[in-house]
């Protein structure tokens, strides 16, 4: 498991440090070429990139310093890092997409001259770049790892942004239609917008100890409670420690008469079972009686009981 883990980690660092190369070069020329040309949706779509390549950059080094090691004053290590660079991310996706828009407006009332031609140029190779590096990323782990993810959204954008300008130039070049430009960059901005908003919502639902996406709590409750000798269950927590890395913390209830090697039995037990249930990491307290926790979500009947009673 931890070589399978090692061998994503790797596959990650260079999908993100090849896309984060390619990006970046990109984005200078498209950012040339929107001036050259006057073109807001080429603009729009050289800003966007400009957050990918930090959101590129940003989660490389989210990857490099999260494997920095444990210490008594980080004792889970720096894998958190990985999350606080998506918000970032996140955050950042959710400024330049609102900056588009009040650009755009402004541009309604008086659609400026465009090159379309250079447009159009510029606009298809920015396509053929945001194909590659999305290929590039979907290689990396954009299902379990937020920032894979973050990162892969925001070059999903920008593919669309292309698209748009693209529809844009071609509508400029045929029709003469100048207002093309703006629409094309409000498409976009609103798309980005919602990207923006799913990452930092994702993000901070993490941040906020909340159960993970991937884990069903009724099968893990039902799970635990089907272990031979366990009588009860409460003060359960779970949480991601980071993306794809989940934590497990409970008390279960036993026979008082019960071995300790029986209760250590229990424990693997426990343990073995919930590593098909995506968490990975285990805390198990064994108890022969039940005590109070106010702030558990699961807790024994003659707990609830009483706690009316007080």
């Amino acid at each position: 498991m931890a070589g399978e883990h090692n061998h994503a980690h790797t596959a990650n660092k260079k999908a993100l440090l090849l896309s984060f190369i390619v990006i970046t070069a990109y984005m200078i020329v498209e950012a040339v070429g929107g001036f050259m040309t006057n073109s807001l949706a080429l603009l729009s779509d050289a800003g966007h990139m400009l957050s990918d390549a930090i959101s590129l950059g940003v989660g490389l080094m989210a990857l490099v310093y999260g494997t920095k090691s444990a210490n008594y004053t980080k004792t889970y290590g720096y894998k958190r890092f990985e999350i606080l660079a998506a918000v970032v991310n996140g955050v950042a996706l959710i400024g330049i997409s609102l900056y588009i828009l009040v650009e755009a407006v402004g541009r309604f009332q008086h659609p400026p001259a465009v090159a379309s031609r250079g447009m159009l140029i510029i606009a298809v190779i920015g396509l053929l770049v945001n194909i590659f590096v999305a290929w590039l990323l979907m290689r990396g782990d954009t299902h379990e790892n937020l920032n894979i993810r973050a990162a892969f959204l925001h070059v999903i954008g920008d593919l669309l942004g292309s698209v748009g300008a693209i529809i844009a130039a071609l509508l400029i070049m045929f029709f003469n239609l100048g207002i093309a430009d703006p629409i094309a960059s409000i498409i976009v901005a609103l798309l980005v917008l919602v990207s923006g908003f799913r990452v930092t919502r994702d993000a901070v639902h993490i941040l906020m100890e909340g159960t993970p996406a991937n884990v069903d709590i009724d099968e893990v409750i039902s799970t635990i409670n089907e272990v031979d000798g366990v009588i009860d269950l409460h003060d359960l927590h779970i949480w991601s420690i980071t993306s794809g890395q989940n934590a497990l913390s409970c008390h279960v209830v036993v026979d008082g008469g019960m071995t300790v090697q029986e209760s250590q039995m229990i424990q693997e037990e426990i343990s073995h079972r919930l590593e098909h249930k995506n968490i990975g990491h285990t805390t198990i307290q064994v108890e022969c009686t039940t005590t109070q926790h106010a702030a558990s979500i699961i807790c024994t009947h003659q707990e609830q009981a009483h706690s009316h009673h007080h």
